[in-house]
């Protein structure tokens, strides 16, 4: 029987999943070789599910390097949101969003007064749509996701349109981050100092708005119960959660009546008003706590 560090070796040492967190892929090592799955067939199955999971969302093979130098030969506002438009188009998730930017965000956001604090899990490239979320100057900004150079480069794009926060590796499967290891200050030695993997980065107080943007049906190919995890885990007065409302080849039978079923299921007995929306590509779930609120659109 092959050990999980020898399967998740094997699976990283592929370029397609170099940058993967190795905390995910031994996640998922474990699940198939507790299935009694040969090293060879464990290794498969890992890369398929991280496939299914993760590498099928990119459009080809990421040039983080070259993404930073169009973004820093940008010349004003125009430019820059041309490039990062441009960039934003590597991720389908993200890339399905560009035409109705404006109307996403001013719809999902309406109506929750000033907001200071963002949490993005999962959150491919969507961080680089900061100028369309028209967030006040000094709302921080956290986003997390399981590729290391993607998130190197989101931490640039935060440092460099001068938001606060933090771009940081998380592994989902093990909960959503919480308001106990994150601070303002280095995130490696505050992740020192929170001890094992079972800790969870803190931010620095109650989020206002998380965002668990087309992530939940990601997620539940590894783990049929994260959707529940998640919704009972993230420590934010508001989530926005959303669902594809046609597949990544287009097809749209079904997929807003079987999500929205889904989501039904998953806000059984939790006490959240519920608003929903639906765009051309997106079905979105606006969840608050202990308000009474009724609207869809």
């Amino acid at each position: 029987m092959a050990s999980i560090e020898e399967v998740v070796q094997a699976v990283l040492a592929s370029a397609k999943y170099a940058q993967i967190d190795p905390a995910l892929a031994a996640e998922i090592a474990a699940q198939e070789l507790a299935k009694g799955a040969r090293a060879k067939d464990a290794i498969k199955q890992v890369k398929r599910r991280l496939h299914q999971s993760v590498a099928a969302y990119w459009d080809g093979r990421s040039d983080f390097a070259a993404w930073r130098a169009t973004l820093d030969a940008a010349s004003d506002a125009a430019s820059l949101r041309a490039t990062l438009l441009s960039v934003m188009q590597a991720h389908h998730s993200t890339c399905e969003r560009l035409p109705m930017l404006d109307e996403f965000y001013h719809t999902i956001f309406d109506g929750l007064g000033p907001i200071r604090s963002v949490l993005d899990l999962g959150c491919g490239l969507n961080p680089l749509a900061l100028p369309w979320m028209k967030l006040p100057k000094d709302a921080a900004y956290f986003a997390c996701d399981v590729d290391r150079e993607q998130m190197d480069f989101l931490a640039w794009w935060l440092e460099k349109s001068g938001r606060r926060g933090r771009a940081f590796v998380w592994n989902l499967l093990d909960g959503a981050p919480h308001l106990d290891c994150l601070q303002e200050h280095d995130f490696d030695a505050e992740m020192q100092n929170c001890g094992d993997a079972e800790s969870s980065p803190q931010l620095p107080e109650p989020i206002d708005v998380a965002l668990l943007l087309k992530i939940v049906p990601c997620l539940e190919q590894l783990d049929k119960h994260i959707g529940e995890r998640l919704l009972d885990g993230v420590a934010a007065s508001v989530l926005i959660v959303s669902f594809p409302a046609h597949s990544l080849g287009g097809r749209r039978k079904g997929m807003v009546e079987h999500y929205t079923a889904r989501m039904d299921a998953l806000l059984e007995g939790r006490g959240w008003a519920v608003e929903r929306f639906v765009f051309a590509s997106e079905l979105v779930f606006r969840l608050r706590r202990n308000e009474e609120v009724s609207h869809e659109s």
